[in-house]
């Protein structure tokens, strides 16, 4: 069995190469050749942190992958040295059904999460969009940041979070390491009015979003919240937004940014347009114009897990990355 670390997915997984293999990902499971059922989450007694577990299975360039996620949502964490997720994530071989591999669940949600955006980003919004506002600063604000500069041309950025002094600091990251005319702003709707891409990475309760704040033409990613109790955007946002999704079935049980309008009768579960993966193989439509606002509702599929997994995977045995060990599960000759 192969251990990878933190470090070692950092190096093995860069930002353009997960939005490819997403891409494949999401494309498989709108053809149909996907297991995923539904996480489990568990909330550990007596705190406000979760347990969940993510089982699932993907065919990609013909070969299966499966196995699962095993994560934790410490919202605590917050401001400290610790993430918020973090859990491992493991894949299995297909020939004798041992573990092949443990990986940090940490590096790759942060990438892939930011990558399956940078999907959808590079689906549906307009090919010349430039300025990109972030709510948030923390991980998922710098890998979003990386991402949206991966598939847009970005030259403007707008940052908004709670700590003005940590969007200060992705600010000066974004004119630093990409050149970027970047600012932190004082509200968030300072932040929203005028950009062309809009990400909300936070792990907030209310809407730090308002469909009053959206230009003509914008695209939203919301990726901070996956709770019925938790939402990012008000009910004009997704009112008045074409709204796509990573999967149905998730997106109509677990986000109240979702759920809220849907128990309102503000929406109903045909407002969702398709599945990022629909349009990408074609059987959803992507937008119907520059004026259209577009919204993708991103809640983290155990299939983008291992579909980044195996590909790290991949590389390591290529490059003899990682430590092997030992698990069992082999019958060994009695001497």
């Amino acid at each position: 069995m192969l251990i990878l670390s933190q470090s070692d997915i950092e190096r093995l997984l860069p930002m353009d190469a997960c939005v490819d293999v997403m891409a494949a990902a999401l494309s498989s499971l709108a053809k149909g050749d996907a297991a995923l059922p539904l996480r489990t989450i568990m909330r550990v007694p007596n705190t406000d942190n979760f347990f969940a577990t993510m089982p699932g299975y993907i065919a990609l360039n013909g070969e299966g992958v499966f196995g699962a996620k095993l994560v934790t949502v410490f919202p605590g964490n917050q401001g400290t040295a610790f993430d918020s997720h973090q859990g491992a994530v493991l894949i299995f071989d297909n020939e004798h059904g041992g573990v092949a591999a443990i990986l940090d669940g940490t590096a790759i949600t942060s990438t892939r999460t930011a990558a399956v955006s940078g999907v959808a980003t590079r689906a549906l919004s307009r090919e010349n969009a430039s300025t990109l506002a972030i709510l948030g600063s923390g991980v998922q604000a710098h890998t979003h940041l990386e991402a949206m500069c991966s598939v847009r041309p970005i030259r403007t950025l707008r940052v908004w979070s709670r700590s003005a002094d940590n969007a200060r600091k992705l600010a000066e990251l974004a004119r630093r390491e990409y050149g970027l005319d970047a600012s932190a702003s004082a509200t968030g709707e300072e932040a929203v009015r005028g950009a062309d891409i809009v990400c909300t990475t936070t792990s907030s309760n209310e809407p730090v979003l308002f469909g009053d704040w959206l230009s003509p033409g914008t695209h939203v990613n919301a990726v901070g919240v996956s709770q019925p109790h938790a939402r990012e955007l008000d009910a004009k946002t997704v009112v008045g937004s074409r709204l796509y999704v990573d999967r149905r079935e998730s997106a109509l049980k677990e986000p109240g940014d979702i759920l809220a309008p849907l128990k309102a009768g503000e929406i109903t579960p045909d407002h969702i347009v398709g599945e990022i993966g629909e349009v990408l193989i074609g059987a959803a439509p992507s937008r119907s114009g520059p004026e259209e606002i577009t919204l993708f509702k991103s809640l983290g599929l155990a299939i983008e897990d291992l579909a980044a997994a195996s590909y790290v995977y991949a590389e390591a045995v290529k490059t003899g990355t990682g430590v092997r060990v030992e698990l069992g599960g082999a019958r060994v000759a009695a001497h």
